[in-house]
């Protein structure tokens, strides 16, 4: 499994702490966890890269958080999706598709 910090292309660590909190409210450590499982564990998130993204969201006001209690009776910060992170991670998705799809458009070619 890799370990991903600047690994990543610019803007993918956002993008995918966006769709892991579109689903649900949930702490740091479920949306690493979802990460990893929805990549077959090719990804795995270092707390420190994650947790600079959720403060990078948060103040671009594209998330929420509030204080929780986690499954394990543990005080947690839940994150939710606001209305303008949904606009964002519409967009970001867009993107992100456009930009597959040239990098297999050259890879492809003979």
């Amino acid at each position: 499994m890799a370990r991903v910090t600047n690994d990543l292309l610019p803007g993918t660590l956002d993008l995918l702490v966006l769709k892991a909190v579109s689903r649900e409210p949930i702490h740091g450590y479920g949306i690493s966890k979802w990460i990893e499982q929805r990549t077959n564990d090719t990804l795995a998130i270092v707390d420190s890269a994650l947790y600079k993204a959720l403060h990078r969201l948060e103040d671009a006001g594209a998330i929420a958080a509030e204080w929780g209690v986690s499954e394990n009776n543990r005080r947690a910060r839940y994150y939710s999706l606001t209305p303008r992170g949904r606009q964002m991670l519409r967009a970001e998705v867009a993107t992100w598709k456009r930009y597959v799809a040239a990098v297999s458009g050259v890879l492809e070619t003979a």
